[in-house]
């Protein structure tokens, strides 16, 4: 099997048209030289130069390996430079997945415009998935990152979850909903909705958005009420769009809400819901540029934007 020290060596005398300009150029001795090609000769069983008294010329064997080990050359630099910036994280897919919680706009969006404007060799792969979900993929290395809302009641092994920024949680109403009509001057009090259809109940062994929204009406002394129909998914817009009870969702679900749908701030300033950032242990350097991204105050992503101290203790 030929080396790859043999084909440059091949290459550079015949490119500097003698054994001795060669040596000169590679900083290895011309003896060394000489004994690389004649070895190589052996093993093709073939002479590639004719030594004539002024300078080796290609033989009709040499000339037709000349440009393929060229090529051979050029793609092993195009390979090692691939690993580099594979292993640096500049090169790569991102696999990323977000709960129907956590909507891909406004500072999610920016984020992410941000982390590919600084890794222009790195691409993205999104899809939308539960948050149990997401961490069940991580475990099997089918997905990168995932975005949650805590709480998270099951931590997984080998996963490490990172709160990012907290968002005001709002009151979603249909239209023309008794509590859009005559509004509290100082918000709506969680004890007003005792009696209301919640079309998002929690489920015992899930946490995330329904899970808080329970554990907030709780501490007012009452489970929220399931409505005829009910869901943990974006479809809960249409549903309380269609008239068939309430919610409490981040205020970032404005974003993908129809505009009839109503949402009305609450008189508890406390009533916030925390997006978190899911990884394996010591991520990969794509996912901790990702990671930095979002850490990152001074930058445009989701720091500077929420206003809240990002957890930095990541990789």
């Amino acid at each position: 099997m030929l080396s790859t020290r043999q084909l440059r060596y091949f290459v550079e005398i015949a490119e500097c048209g003698s054994f001795s300009a060669a040596a000169e150029r590679l900083f290895v001795a011309q003896s060394a030289l000489s004994r690389q090609i004649k070895d190589m000769e052996q093993r093709l069983q073939t002479p590639l130069f004719q030594r004539t008294a002024r300078q080796p010329r290609l033989t009709a064997a040499g000339e037709a390996f000349l440009p393929r080990a060229r090529n051979l050359l050029n793609e092993l630099i195009k390979a090692s430079e691939m690993a580099s910036q594979i292993g640096n994280g500049q090169l790569g897919t991102l696999r990323l997945s977000h709960s129907s919680t956590v909507p891909m706009s406004g500072r999610l969006l920016r984020a992410i415009s941000e982390y590919l404007d600084h890794q222009p060799g790195a691409s993205m792969e999104v899809v939308k998935l539960s948050s149990e979900a997401q961490l069940e993929e991580l475990i099997e290395g089918r997905l990168d990152v995932g975005l949650l809302r805590l709480p998270v009641l099951r931590q997984r092994e080998g996963v490490q979850i990172v709160p990012l920024y907290s968002e005001r949680l709002l009151l979603a109403v249909p239209p023309n909903h008794r509590l859009a009509v005559d509004k509290s001057a100082g918000g709506i009090e969680l004890a007003q909705l005792r009696d209301e259809a919640f079309i998002s109940i929690p489920h015992p062994q899930r946490g995330g958005l329904s899970y808080l929204s329970a554990e907030l009406c709780m501490r007012q002394g009452f489970f929220p009420k399931a409505a005829r129909v009910v869901s943990r998914k974006t479809t809960q817009l249409q549903l309380i769009q269609a008239g068939f009870g309430i919610a409490l969702l981040p205020e970032s679900m404005q974003d993908i809400a129809p505009p009839d749908i109503h949402f009305l701030p609450l008189a508890d300033p406390d009533c916030l819901s925390t997006v978190a950032l899911a990884c394996r242990q010591s991520p990969t350097a794509l996912v901790q540029h990702f990671i930095n991204t979002c850490t990152n105050p001074s930058g445009s992503g989701l720091a500077r934007e929420s206003g809240v101290s990002f957890n930095k203790d990541i990789g």
